[in-house]
């Protein structure tokens, strides 16, 4: 197809990266996925959204630029979605080198590899809002200072900053999307909203099943993640690259995604369990967004309320044990 823009993603087996995937599809990319060396392929989520077989897979060590620079001279991608990372805040806390490294190295060689081989492709880059960690005055901003409190946190903020003097040095169409909570059905059971639903679906009819968790009492702002990666997409074709904040504007406790899962599936609520556990050495009590630069400038839309969300990914739950 003539004008056919080509798109690399990292991290194209993971939820964003599957959705990101299906919204390039339908928009006529060519599109070519990412997956590390060593790792076994999993398309499962590709397949449940029915791209799989319109997706080129390529294995790519990102911690060797050599490997990078080879795959960028083959496919000279237009846009390139970073979307890989050691994501997981916990597992930082217990594996904080291995996860500084790749998050922060992995980002350096690709914004290296594209300065040196085709400097006009337009890199986003899968920012965090645990990089502003402990903050004074809410919502963030782009501008809110940042003080990360977890391993993860710290390598999300550092390769934020290398994007940004990538821009600002070299001239790079580079762009960090600093999203905040997102869920979907195809979230991996190991993240706290996943593992509500899925636990309490799968068991709310088993007497001695019980639930546990760490802090409930903590507030997230969450949004629903085939919206947001709706707003990955519009940072890159905007002609000025820029940072955005994508969230809903709001916070909710974990105590209240519980207690409302459990109405709608009538458990008691003594089956949650407090569990010390599952608690962190460090916690961001209550944080959430401001989202008006990306609806303004991007004219990204979002206007869903997260327990419509979570009915959504109840009854998405509840449909797949038939």
């Amino acid at each position: 197809m003539a004008g056919t823009k080509t798109a690399l993603i990292t991290g194209i087996t993971g939820q964003d990266g599957a959705y990101l995937s299906k919204l390039l599809c339908e928009k006529g990319y060519k599109i070519i996925g990412i997956t590390r060396s060593h790792h076994v392929d999993n398309l499962e989520k590709l397949k449940k959204l029915q791209i799989a077989d319109e997706v080129i897979i390529e294995e790519c060590d990102l911690i060797d630029l050599s490997s990078i620079i080879k795959l960028i001279d083959k496919y000279k991608p237009d846009e390139i979605y970073n979307l890989a990372a050691q994501s997981s805040v916990g597992v930082s806390f217990k594996q904080p080198i291995g996860t500084i490294n790749f998050n922060i190295i992995s980002v350096l060689n690709l914004l290296e590899a594209i300065r040196m081989i085709k400097p006009t492709i337009r890199f986003y880059q899968a920012s965090s809002s645990e990089m502003y960690g402990k903050v004074t005055n809410l919502p963030v901003t782009i501008n809110t200072p940042m003080h990360p409190l977890s391993p993860y946190a710290i390598s999300k903020a550092s390769a934020h900053w290398i994007v940004v003097n990538y821009r600002e040095s070299y001239g790079l169409h580079a762009c960090n999307g600093v999203l905040f909570n997102h869920e979907s059905v195809l979230r991996d059971n190991t993240f706290f909203v996943k593992k509500v639903i899925h636990e309490t679906v799968n068991n709310h009819h088993d007497p001695n099943w019980v639930l546990k968790v760490g802090n409930i009492d903590i507030k997230r702002d969450f949004g629903y993640s085939p919206n947001y990666v709706e707003a990955m997409w519009l940072m890159l074709q905007t002609d000025n690259p820029d940072d955005f904040i994508i969230c809903s504007g709001k916070s909710i406790s974990l105590r209240s995604i519980i207690e409302y899962t459990f109405a709608k599936l009538n458990v008691s609520l003594e089956r949650l369990i407090i569990d010390s556990n599952f608690m962190r050495p460090t916690d961001i009590e209550d944080i959430y967004g401001d989202n008006t630069p990306a609806k303004t400038k991007l004219n990204w839309e979002y206007e869903l309320n997260f327990f419509d969300v979570l009915d959504t990914l109840i009854d998405e739950e509840m449909k797949s044990l038939l």
